[in-house]
C-alpha cells in the first residue's frame, strides 16, 4: 500500500472565536483511497454559557461542494441537562461527540477519515463555529468560519515508513463490563410511591428497562448486578429528604425487581439525602451574581438546613433561579449494571461483532482482527482506532494507536497516545 502525506498550508484565521493559537497541527494524509483529517482544537479559553451549545463542524470545501464531517459539540451546563433528561440527539446529528464544558479538555484531537475522490483536489478546510441558544436556534451574529488550511493537491512522492513493534493484548478471561445513566423520576410533593404515568416518568423508567433489556436480551450477556443511588435536591429540612431519597430509591427498587424477578441480592440501592455535590457543580461553572459568595456556603461545614437557609435568605433571586432552574436536576436516581460478555475466538464471528456492536470486544479479539488485514491498511489502522477509542486509557490499546499514526505520518496523534502508553520496550522505540 502506498502512503502519502501532504505538506499542506496552515491559514488560521486570527478573528474572534477560534483564534490562530487555539487551532495546531493541522494535517491531511491519503492512505489510498482515504483521507485523514487530524487537527489540535483548543478549547480552555471557549466561551459556552450555561443554556447554550457550542458546535465546532469542520468542512472540506471545494467551489460549490461541501463535506461535512462529524461535528465536537460543547454543551453548557442546563443544556446538557436539557439533552440528557429528553433523550434528544445531538444538534448535529448522531456522530457529533458531545462533551460538557465543564469537562471539556483543554486541547481536543480531531481525527476523521473519509473516503477520497478526485473532487477533494484543490479543496479547503474550514472550522464552523456556531453558537445554540434556547430551542436549538442559531444565535444571530454569532456563528464564523475559519479555514484551518488551503488547497489539498496530491503529490507524487513516496514516503519512507518504519517498521512498527505491535503489542498482543493479553486476553481477559472474563470479559466484565458495566452500564450507567441517569434517570429523573418525579414524585408528587412528599410522596415515595412511583407512578408511571405521572408528568415525563414513563420516558425516564424506560432509560432504566432499556439499558437492562439490552443486556438481558443479548444471548452473548449475563447480567451480573444491578447498583441503584437516589439523590434528592438540598431544599430543607434534611431529615425529610433523608426520608424522601431512602424510600424513593426503595420504591424504584421494588418496581424494577417485579418487573424483572431478579433473585435476592441482585439489585444493590444507596441514597444521597441532599445533593450538594450536584449543586456545587452548578454553581462553580455559572454566572450568577454572587457565585464565590454562594460556593462559601456551600462548602462550609454545619447544619445543612442552615447551610441552604443562609443561602435564601441572603440571596433570595439566585436562590429563586437554583430552585427552579437546578434543583429538579439535582433529583435523580443512578443506575449502574454489571454484566459478563462471553468470548469470541474465530476471526469472521469477531469482524460481524464490530460491525455491529464493537464495545463487545476485548482488546485481544481486536488485535486477532487486524492481523487479518494487510498490516498499514485501512482496515488495520481503523480496527487499532477503534481499540483506543474503546479503551482510552490502555497503555497496550494507546501504543498500537501510535503506530499506526505513525504509520499514517501524524507524529502529533502519535504523541497523543505514547503519553498513555506506558514504558514498555516498544513504547520506548516508537518515541524513537
Amino acid at each position: 500500500m502506498k502512503k502519502i502525506t501532504f505538506a499542506l498550508l496552515a491559514l488560521l484565521m486570527a478573528a474572534t472565536g477560534i483564534q490562530a493559537q487555539e487551532v495546531t497541527d493541522t494535517r491531511m494524509s491519503r492512505a489510498d483511497n482515504y483521507i485523514i483529517v487530524t487537527f489540535d482544537l483548543g478549547l480552555a479559553d471557549l466561551d459556552v454559557r450555561s443554556n447554550r451549545v457550542v458546535v465546532l463542524t469542520p468542512q472540506v470545501v471545494n467551489n460549490n461542494d461541501t463535506v461535512t464531517l462529524p461535528a465536537l459539540g460543547i454543551y453548557g451546563r442546563n443544556r446538557y441537562y436539557h439533552y440528557l433528561r429528553n433523550g434528544e440527539q445531538p444538534i448535529s446529528g448522531p456522530d457529533e461527540t458531545v462533551m460538557t464544558a465543564a469537562e471539556r479538555p483543554e486541547m481536543f484531537h480531531y481525527t476523521h477519515m473519509m473516503e477520497y475522490s478526485e473532487a477533494m483536489e484543490g479543496a479547503h478546510l474550514d472550522l464552523l463555529k456556531q453558537v445554540y441558544g434556547c430551542c436549538d436556534g442559531l444565535r444571530p451574529g454569532e456563528d464564523e468560519r475559519n479555514m484551518l488550511f488551503a488547497e489539498f493537491r496530491s503529490p507524487v512522492t513516496k514516503v519512507w515508513v518504519p517498521a512498527m513493534a505491535y503489542i498482543c493484548p493479553e486476553a481477559e478471561a472474563v470479559k466484565e463490563r458495566s452500564l450507567s445513566g441517569s434517570a429523573f423520576i418525579d414524585f408528587p410533593v412528599n410522596k415515595m410511591e412511583i407512578y408511571p404515568d405521572y408528568r415525563e416518568n414513563v420516558r425516564e423508567l424506560m432509560k432504566i428497562t432499556a439499558t437492562i433489556d439490552s443486556i438481558r436480551n443479548d444471548a452473548d450477556i449475563s447480567a451480573k448486578s444491578l447498583a441503584v443511588k437516589g439523590y434528592a435536591s438540598p431544599e430543607s429540612p434534611y431529615k425529610n429528604n433523608e426520608r424522601l431519597a431512602k424510600g424513593r430509591t426503595e420504591s424504584l427498587r421494588k418496581y424494577v425487581q417485579n418487573l424483572y424477578h431478579f433473585p435476592d441480592g441482585f439489585i444493590a440501592t444507596s441514597y444521597e439525602p441532599e445533593n450538594w455535590e450536584g449543586l456545587r457543580a452548578y454553581v462553580e461553572q455559572s454566572d450568577l451574581a454572587h457565585r464565590a459568595e454562594i460556593l462559601d456556603r456551600i462548602d462550609a461545614a454545619g447544619d445543612p438546613d442552615k447551610k441552604e437557609a443562609g443561602i435564601k435568605k441572603a440571596y433570595p433571586q439566585e436562590y429563586a433561579f437554583l430552585l427552579k432552574e437546578v434543583y429538579p436536576a439535582l433529583r435523580r436516581t443512578d443506575y449502574t449494571i454489571e454484566y459478563v460478555i462471553r468470548s469470541y475466538s474465530s476471526v469472521d464471528e469477531i469482524r460481524r461483532v464490530k460491525e455491529k456492536d464493537p464495545k463487545k470486544l476485548s482488546l485481544n479479539e481486536l488485535y486477532l482482527l487486524a492481523q487479518s488485514y494487510e498490516s498499514g491498511s485501512p482496515e488495520f489502522i481503523e480496527v487499532f482506532e477503534t481499540a483506543v477509542r474503546l479503551f482510552p486509557d490502555d497503555p497496550v490499546a494507546n501504543l498500537n494507536a501510535a503506530n499506526t499514526a505513525l504509520t499514517r505520518l501524524d507524529p502529533a496523534a502519535a504523541e497523543g497516545y505514547l503519553a498513555k502508553a506506558g514504558n514498555s520496550p516498544e513504547a520506548t522505540y516508537a518515541r524513537g
